[in-house]
C-alpha cells in the first residue's frame, strides 16, 4: 500500500457517448450541437450580465473573500486548539456542501482516527430533526469540548433553530455563561433571528451574502469554515473554483465545459431523458452526488417559466456509487427505459495504491486479479460500464478529476454551479427560487401554530378530501 501524488491539473469532460456516432440514434449529431451555438451564447451572455447581481453573488466567491478567509483561518486554528469535536447544525445547502467536501478531502474514517493521526476535531453534521439521531449524537460527544456551528441564512429555519434551542439549553446547563464560546453562527449579516441572537449573546459570527442561496453557498463561510477547521486548504479550494470560472469564460460552448454540458442536458430533457444519474467511481466523491442532487433538483425543477407559463420542467437527479451500484442499479440503466443520462465522475490517480497479492493459483477465475491494483480494477470497471451502456444506446458522459485535491474539488463545484446556471437560462426559468420548498415550510409553520399563518392552518384543517387508509 503506497501513497501517490498528482499536481493540480484541470478536470476534463468527455461527452463522446452523447454523440450519435458513438451511442447510436438517441445521441446527437455534431450538426445538431452546432445548431445550438446561438442559443447557448445567449444563455451565457444572460448569466454573465447578472454576475454578482440578485442571487448570482455566488459566482465571484472564489475571488472576493480575502479578508473573510483570513478570519476563517484564524477562527479554525483556535477551534482546532481548543475543541475535540466540531458539530454543524444545518439543513439543505447548509449541510450537503460541508458533508461533501469533508468526505472528499478528509480520511474516510476521519472520526475514528486517533488524535495524533487526525490532527483536527471530529466532525459531525446534523441535517435532520430525527430525535433519535440528535439524541444518539449527544451520547458520543462531550458538549464541554465541542464547538457548534449553527448555519441558517434566514435565521428562521425550523429544523436548524429547533436544534439550536436544544443545544443552547444543554450548553447553558453544563457551562453557564461560558456556553457562548461554544457556538459560532453563520447567517445573514442583518436579517433574521440568528443574527439578533448572535449579537445579543456575543457569538462568533460569519456572514452569508444576500446574493448567495443555500445550494450555491459551499464556497462561502458556510463551507469554508468547517473545511478550514478540518485542515482542508480552503485557498486551494477557492483557487480551483477560480480556474474553472476562467475555463467557463467563453461564450462559445465548445470552449466552455459548463455551457456545453448544460446544452447537452437541455437537449436530453427535450428528448424525454428526464433523469440524470450522478455516479462517482470513488468513495471520496460519494456525497458530491448528494450535493449535486439538491443543486440540480431545486434549481431546475420549476412549474412556470419567466413569463408565467406552466412548463413543469426539470430533470430528476439520482445518486449512485461505482462500483457498488453496478450490483444494484446498472441493470436498470443498461436495459431499462431510455429516460436517463448517466454522468460518471472518475479519478485518474487515487491518493492510495493497493496491489492485489498473489494467491488462489488453483482458481484461474480469481488468480487473474493478482498483480493488478484496486484503483486499476475500479477504473476498469468504470470503462466496462461505460462500454456496456453505450452499446445499449444509453447516453452518458464522464467528468475526470486528475486526483482528489482541494483544487480539483473547487473546480468540480464551480463546474456544476455554472452548468446549473446556464441550464436554467436555457429552460427560461428562475434558477434561484424554490416555491415548492416554501409551500411545505409554510404548511409546517401553520400546523405548528406560528403567528401569521392562521388562515393557512384553517385551510389545511378544513379540507373535505376523503382519506383512504389501510
Amino acid at each position: 500500500m503506497t501513497n501517490t501524488d498528482n499536481s493540480n491539473g484541470r478536470i476534463t469532460v468527455d461527452y463522446t457517448n452523447m454523440i450519435r456516432s458513438s451511442v447510436g440514434k438517441r445521441g446527437y449529431t455534431v450538426k445538431q450541437l452546432v445548431g445550438m451555438e446561438q442559443v447557448a451564447e445567449q444563455a451565457y451572455m444572460q448569466v454573465q450580465a447578472n454576475r454578482g447581481k440578485g442571487m448570482q453573488g455566488w459566482m465571484d466567491l472564489h475571488s472576493n473573500q480575502s479578508k473573510v478567509v483570513e478570519d476563517i483561518l484564524a477562527c479554525a486554528k483556535s477551534v482546532r486548539s481548543k475543541f475535540d469535536t466540531f458539530v454543524l447544525l444545518g439543513i439543505g445547502g447548509s449541510a450537503l456542501g460541508p458533508i461533501a467536501v469533508f468526505n472528499a478531502l478528509c480520511h474516510l474514517y476521519h472520526n475514528e482516527l486517533p488524535d495524533n493521526k487526525r490532527n483536527a476535531p471530529r466532525f459531525y453534521c446534523v441535517d435532520n430533526v430525527d430525535p433519535v439521531r440528535l439524541s444518539q449524537l449527544l451520547d458520543i460527544i462531550d458538549v464541554k469540548t465541542t464547538m457548534f456551528n449553527i448555519v441558517t441564512k434566514s435565521g428562521s429555519t425550523s429544523e436548524t433553530m429547533s436544534q439550536y434551542l436544544i443545544i443552547e439549553c444543554m450548553l447553558k446547563q453544563q457551562l453557564g455563561d461560558e456556553y457562548r464560546h461554544h457556538i459560532i453562527a453563520t447567517t445573514s449579516r442583518d436579517k433574521g433571528n440568528l443574527i439578533k441572537l448572535a449579537k445579543k449573546n456575543k457569538y462568533k459570527t460569519f456572514f452569508i451574502d444576500e446574493g448567495v442561496g443555500g445550494r450555491f453557498c459551499e464556497l462561502s463561510p458556510v463551507g469554508l469554515l468547517p473545511a478550514a477547521v478540518l485542515g482542508i486548504d480552503i485557498r486551494q479550494l477557492l483557487q480551483g473554483a477560480k480556474c474553472m470560472d476562467m475555463e467557463c469564460s467563453s461564450p462559445k460552448m465548445f470552449d466552455n465545459p459548463a455551457l456545453l454540458l448544460a446544452v447537452l442536458q437541455k437537449m436530453a430533457m427535450d428528448n424525454g431523458n428526464n433523469i440524470t444519474v450522478c455516479m462517482p467511481y470513488a468513495d471520496n466523491l460519494k456525497y458530491i452526488a448528494d450535493w449535486f442532487a439538491q443543486l440540480w433538483a431545486e434549481s431546475l425543477g420549476k412549474a412556470v417559466d419567466r413569463q408565467g407559463n406552466t412548463v413543469n420542467v426539470g430533470q430528476t437527479p439520482v445518486k449512485a456509487l461505482g462500483v457498488t451500484d453496478q450490483h444494484s442499479q446498472v441493470q436498470l440503466y443498461a436495459e431499462g427505459p431510455f429516460d436517463k443520462v448517466i454522468m460518471f465522475l472518475a479519478v485518474e490517480q487515487f491518493s492510495k495504491s493497493v496491489t492485489i497479492p498473489q494467491g488462489c493459483e488453483e482458481y484461474e477465475n480469481v488468480n487473474f486479479l493478482c498483480g493488478h491494483t484496486l484503483e486499476e480494477l475500479m477504473n476498469t470497471e468504470l470503462y466496462a460500464t461505460k462500454y456496456a451502456l453505450t452499446k445499449s444506446g444509453k447516453l452518458n458522459y464522464t467528468i475526470t478529476l486528475p486526483s482528489i485535491t482541494p483544487h480539483s474539488i473547487g473546480q468540480l463545484l464551480q463546474l456544476f454551479m455554472m452548468q446549473t446556471a446556464y441550464c436554467g437560462e436555457l429552460l427560461n426559468i428562475d434558477t434561484y427560487n424554490q416555491p415548492g420548498v416554501e409551500g411545505g415550510k409554510n404548511a409546517t409553520y401553520a400546523l405548528l401554530g406560528r403567528k401569521g399563518y392562521e388562515q393557512l392552518r384553517e385551510e389545511i384543517g378544513s379540507s373535505d378530501k376523503q382519506d383512504y387508509i389501510l
